[in-house]
């Protein structure tokens, strides 16, 4: 110690205590002590000077300060003249340990031993600092050296499992694993003599003994471990000995690896290291036997989820919809585990593909449940029940075959080829089962004397033309002031329904979706002008064979626009409303009644051979964009009320078409004006029976003089495949003309707002006496438009503790759409800690949000796992 650190503390010891007695049993300071200069203090050397001369100098002069140096150790109390006045004074120590003890404000004088023991940790400065933050009072030599070890490995907390994880952690290099690799951390604990403690320390709280410990071993013991108690039955003999043999510590190692798993730091560097372990292993070759049962709890390695992937995939592909119950419980599982958590997906490429697995595996499990209703195919009464039938399910078929592509396409980019052959199954029942089954049946209400071409209404649905007529106006009639029209290019119904889904997840957006009958032919210029008002339509024949409105073009939004000013309103882009921002939107609709806004995407991303293979990916995107338009109107703009509709659908298949596809039309009839993959106008076509045909008097309700005949191709096929053919419109198909109108109002009221479901734990739960505990939990309500589904985390803590974990955590999600509570239900196993748990304790079983980390559940359990253990 310096002089100057001498002369400060003993001058803070001198502030409260007039007798400081200083024994420096090793005289390292004896030559130092009398250059002191402590001002008002009298220095005595107990050694020079009788003790009964000390103690009468002392009494005689009382308000005096006095130093009592010795280089001998204390005496004995029964030998010691001066210990009276000992009991009221200060004992100052100045050696290294004792200054040790002091600053790192240890009260255990035993600890003098372990601290010189420990020497070379403690000659760093900056390591002392951080053991300081760490210590307790009472802390003894087991607990100092865990708290070293965390400092050496910079741990955020002085415990085995942060250690792990970031020695661990240093193996990992720009993702690329070394398991033979020493961190410089390890060798940290080798050169300060911490190796024997850290083995202690493991195997006190993992039961892991080997002769010749090493980090590399007892990752896999770790790993396999968890593995194996997650496995339903025995573990694979290859695999045995890895096992960790204490059954009771065991469970510690799949709590570590569950915290390890739901580290947003270091998941990253588990997943290496568990893919690395795994490879060494050849654990995919052991899983060929399990079966997807076997493997549901096991979360430890990513081959388990490739091999559930797989299983799983076989089974809906050999199911054909039956039977898939038992499928989707295995899916719901695994989504809530560690390697296709959709929490996780935008961290990592991997996570995000699997997840995706999942998204298309589920879609497929739904097409074929949803084709095997359908097993006979499909027959209409007449042509409203075909429409009400497309409207109100048929519409799920075009639904679930987007979902499902959308899905494998964002496992495309990894390589792996695990859907492929689902891709191919999916692909024969949509476009060689569905769509020929349905234009068949959809053919023979639309054709003949009877059929819907001839007059091309239906009772109690909308025509497009009568748009603004029968949705616009009875909104202004209610006492709306401002009503907003956003029509978005080739919305197809089924989209629609999925906006409608999102919307109404939104407190106060209270969305509703009808169908529309549209326009014949389903094209572009036809279906916008349809949806303006006016009280007729009119081809000109000129060189692009333009709709008027009223007599007025309406072919650009600047003439839609100029058309819009006579009935109080105007015309502008999407893009450019949401441009203008909050106070420019509000100044432009200030003054207007009726604005409609122009959306464009599937269109312009469809209609081009280059892109056409992103129709689906444009859906999606069409989804979150219309969801931003309607937030913007509704938030910004002070807009209650919204229609959301568009000019025509769209027809899209994912397999390159052939020429049994394209119809038997040989030429261009006389009379075409205008030609297209999808119909062909023009005056006095006649008919074929190659095509459907009629005249836009009947099917858009153009005026007679202003009217032209069509030809539309039957069912699915097209004329021609110039410009790319898998995204097509201008039928008839239910695809086509099934044409959304979505009503999003803005209310209030309570059942407008949205909640999360609720979940209760199912019977009396309130010991748990094994290391592995079930619990069973219900979700109290279906999943609705206004009821939305809620992923939590659930663990058991010590509330009394800073609510410190002692058990996983587990995930679950509550997304059930059932109305039975039995398919409601739940469960998890929570492995607890082993260790000492207080039986007479109240511990607590934990649910928190998994996205806002909010309390869902807390519910007071004892954990007595000793009674268990007797058993």
């Amino acid at each position: 110690m310096s002089q100057q650190r001498l002369f400060e503390s003993l001058t803070t010891l001198f502030t409260t205590h007039p007798v400081v007695f200083w024994h420096d049993v090793e005289a390292e300071f004896a030559s130092a002590v009398d250059s002191l200069q402590l001002d008002g203090v009298q220095l005595v050397r107990l050694d020079d000077m009788p003790a009964l001369r000390v103690k009468l100098d002392i009494e005689g002069a009382p308000d005096q300060r006095w130093l009592i140096y010795s280089a001998k150790p204390e005496p004995e109390p029964t030998k010691d003249w001066l210990l009276d006045v000992r009991m009221r004074s200060k004992s100052f120590r100045a050696d290294t340990t004792s200054i040790l003890l002091e600053d790192l404000g240890l009260t255990t004088q035993g600890l003098r031993q372990h601290l010189k023991e420990r020497a070379k940790f403690l000659r760093a400065k900056d390591r002392v600092d951080r053991l300081k933050r760490m210590v307790l009072p009472g802390d003894g030599a087991p607990d100092l050296d865990r708290k070293m070890l965390a400092v050496l490995t910079r741990a955020d907390q002085p415990e085995l499992f942060a250690m792990l994880q970031r020695l661990y952690g240093a193996v990992v290099v720009d993702g690329v694993v070394d398991l033979s690799a020493e961190p410089k951390a390890w060798q940290d604990i080798a050169a300060n003599d911490l190796t024997p403690a850290f083995w202690e320390l493991v195997q006190l709280q993992l039961g892991y003994l080997e002769a010749s410990p090493s980090l590399r071993d007892l990752l896999f013991r770790i790993l396999v471990t968890d593995f194996c108690r997650g496995l339903q039955g025995d573990a694979p003999p290859q695999l045995a000995h890895f096992v960790l043999p204490d059954r009771t510590l065991a469970a510690n190692a799949s709590v570590f690896v569950g915290r390890w798993r739901s580290d947003i730091v270091q998941f990253g560097n588990y997943n290496a290291l568990a893919q690395a372990v795994a490879n060494e292993l050849e654990l995919v070759s052991l899983l060929s036997s399990q079966s997807a049962e076997q493997l549901v709890e096991c979360m430890t390695f990513e081959d388990v989820e490739l091999r559930m992937v797989q299983e799983l995939k076989k089974r809906i592909d050999a199911g054909a919809g039956a039977n898939m119950d038992v499928v989707r419980a295995l899916m719901a599982r695994r989504r809530d585990g560690h390697w296709a958590n959709p929490l996780l997906a935008s961290a990592n490429e991997r996570t995000r593909a699997l997840a995706a697995c999942y998204d298309a595996l589920t879609a497929a499990a739904d097409f074929f449940t949803l084709k095997s209703t359908h097993a006979a195919g499909f027959s209409f009464a007449d042509a409203g029940t075909a429409f009400a039938q497309y409207r109100d399910e048929l519409f799920r078929f075009d639904q679930l075959y987007r979902h499902f592509h959308t899905a494998a396409d964002a496992v495309e980019p990894t390589g792996w080829a695990v859907l492929h052959e689902l891709r191919e199954t999916i692909e024969g029942v949509y476009s060689g089962w569905f769509i020929p089954h349905l234009s068949t049946a959809w053919s023979k209400v639309v054709e003949g004397p009877l059929g819907l071409l001839k007059h091309w209404t239906l009772p109690e649905v909308t025509p497009q033309q009568a748009f603004y007529e029968r949705k616009v106006m009875p909104l202004f009639d209610g006492g709306v002031k401002r009503v907003f029209v956003l029509i978005s290019d080739a919305f197809r119904y089924e989209v629609a329904q999925e906006l409608v889904q999102h919307t109404n997840s939104k407190s106060r957006f209270k969305a509703s979706l009808d169908g529309m009958l549209g326009v014949l032919p389903s094209y572009t210029a036809l279906g916008m002008a349809a949806l303006l008002p006016h009280k007729a339509l009119a081809y000109k024949e000129n060189a692009n064979l333009d709709v008027l409105a009223d007599g007025h073009a309406v072919a650009t939004l600047e003439q839609r626009s100029e058309h819009l000013q006579r009935f109080g309103g105007l015309a502008i882009k999407a893009e450019d409303l949401m441009g203008l921002g909050k106070e420019k939107g509000r100044e432009l609709v200030r003054d207007q009644r009726l604005i409609y806004v122009y959306h464009d995407r599937i269109d312009m991303t469809g209609d081009k051979q280059s892109s056409e293979t992103k129709t689906f990916e444009a859906a999606a995107q069409t989804v979150q964009e219309l969801a931003n338009v309607l937030g913007f109107i509704i938030h910004s703009l002070n807009g209650s009320a919204v229609l959301v509709t568009a000019d025509h659908g769209f027809m899209y298949q994912e397999s390159a078409l052939d020429e049994s596809d394209k119809s038997t039309l040989d030429d261009k009839p006389a009379g075409t004006l205008k030609a297209k993959k999808r119909y062909l106008i023009g005056r006095d076509l006649g008919t074929t029976p190659k095509a459907w045909s009629g005249n836009t008097a009947v099917t858009a309700g153009t005026t007679l003089e202003g009217s032209l005949d069509f030809w539309v191709p039957k069912g699915a096929s097209r004329f021609h495949f110039a410009g790319g053919a898998r995204f097509v419109h201008g039928s008839a198909m239910p695809q086509e003309v099934v044409v959304p109108v979505i009503t999003v109002r803005v209310s209030e009221a309570e059942n407008a707002k949205t909640k999360y479901v609720s979940v209760s734990l199912l019977g009396a739960v309130n010991k748990v006496v094994t290391n592995t505990q079930r619990f069973e939990f219900i979700q109290t309500d279906a999943v609705s438009e206004r009821v939305l589904a809620r992923s939590v985390v659930v663990s058991l803590r010590d509330g009394s503790d800073n609510d410190k974990p002692i058990s996983n955590a587990q995930s679950i999600t509550f997304d059930s759409t059932s109305q039975l509570l039995d398919e409601r239900k739940r469960s998890i196993l929570l492995t607890v800690l082993a260790g000492a748990h207080d039986p007479h304790k109240h511990y607590d079983l934990v649910m928190r949000d998994a996205v806002s980390n909010v309390e869902v559940l807390r519910l007071p359990v004892k954990v007595d796992l000793a009674f268990g253990n007797d058993f």
